[in-house]
């Protein structure tokens, strides 16, 4: 079977498993995990933010990040199609109580002069914008790169209207091999990062959160309260911190499986494709068949995918997935009749 429904499916390796095996630790809840300590110093090193926070996942992170950055009854400003606003189940509103502004993004990218525009004016009928969160890369338009100098832009615009800026990372790591800006790079424009382990970088599980002291100190709360404190995590942070010191480069390698696999399904006469929208790993297109009938075929034929209503499916490609099984997937895509 060739999955090619998320990163998320990816599998520890021998290696990594051997690594957690073998993992030093503690109880993390009273801070001496010697593992889960390590992993939080090289992600603060990676960063370059005096604070990290081991979570099991991004979107408790993020939703961490909004909780830390801001008030009740404030409002924050996200991209439409991103991954808080879509697939965090309201967390805004439920956790933090804010509500969110939505700006419509090209390619998942937000213009900042736009973010700008909705910045609420100081009057007592409006709430007060307080947090500008961005995702990079933005996983529903395609696993795009959010450009290192649009991320500049809008920095400028939150020092200059006082509000704090937070980068939602799940792929921050795509984001870094493909545009060859450091992590370090597009940390040094936020207040806040999150990435994740458990996706490209074949964790079985967990993120961290990064920033300031006051700021993780606030997270480390609220992850206790939303019950998130784990003892003996040394196992998997062992994990996560065995992805980021040898799984980061060969993500290069899905990149080039996904052009690849793109640029020859987009031949096909039931396929549209956006190839701009084609720059990491993840690839969404457009069919003029019944979406979910093909993904029942293809299912059939050993490739799963997943579809988003009758006409948009995705495919992502992961360390599980090598050239020669994309190769085999583009066969079978051919199979399909017109």
């Amino acid at each position: 079977m060739i999955d090619l429904r998320s990163d998320t499916v990816t599998k520890p390796s021998p290696e990594m498993r051997e690594a957690m095996a073998n993992a030093e630790v503690g109880d993390d809840v009273w801070g001496d995990d010697p593992t889960v300590n390590l992993l939080q110093d090289k992600c603060k090193e990676l960063t370059g933010k005096p604070a990290a926070l081991f979570v099991t996942s991004g979107c408790m992170g993020n939703q961490l990040a909004i909780k830390s950055h801001t008030n009740p009854a404030e409002e924050i400003i996200a991209e439409w199609d991103s991954h808080i606003v879509k697939y965090e189940i309201a967390g805004p509103s439920f956790i933090s109580g804010v509500q969110v502004m939505p700006l419509k993004g090209t390619h998942g990218v937000m213009d900042a002069g736009e973010i700008e525009a909705h910045i609420r004016p100081d009057w007592y009928h409006y709430p007060k914008t307080s947090l500008v969160c961005i995702e990079n890369t933005h996983n529903r338009a395609g696993g795009t790169v959010y450009p290192l100098n649009e991320i500049k832009n809008v920095s400028k615009v939150c020092r200059n209207n006082n509000l704090k800026l937070h980068l939602d990372g799940a792929r921050i790591f795509n984001a870094s091999v493909e545009s060859g800006v450091s992590v370090k790079e597009y940390a040094s424009q936020v207040d806040s990062i999150t990435f994740c382990f458990s996706k490209g970088l074949g964790a079985p599980i967990g993120s961290i959160l990064c920033g300031d002291e006051e700021f993780i100190t606030r997270a480390h709360k609220y992850r206790k309260i939303l019950g998130g404190g784990m003892r003996q995590a040394g196992i998997i942070a062992a994990g996560a911190l065995y992805a980021i010191e040898n799984n980061v480069a060969r993500l290069m390698d899905d990149h080039k499986n996904a052009k690849h696999f793109a640029e020859e399904i987009s031949k096909l006469p039931y396929v549209v494709i956006d190839m701009e929208s084609v720059q990491t790993n993840i690839v969404i297109f457009n069919t003029t068949k019944d979406a979910n009938r093909i993904r029942e075929v293809l299912e059939g034929k050993g490739v799963v995918v997943t579809n988003d209503g009758k006409d948009k499916m995705r495919a992502v490609f992961h360390m599980d997935v090598s050239a020669e099984q994309t190769d085999q997937a583009i066969e079978i895509f051919k199979t399909l009749k017109a």
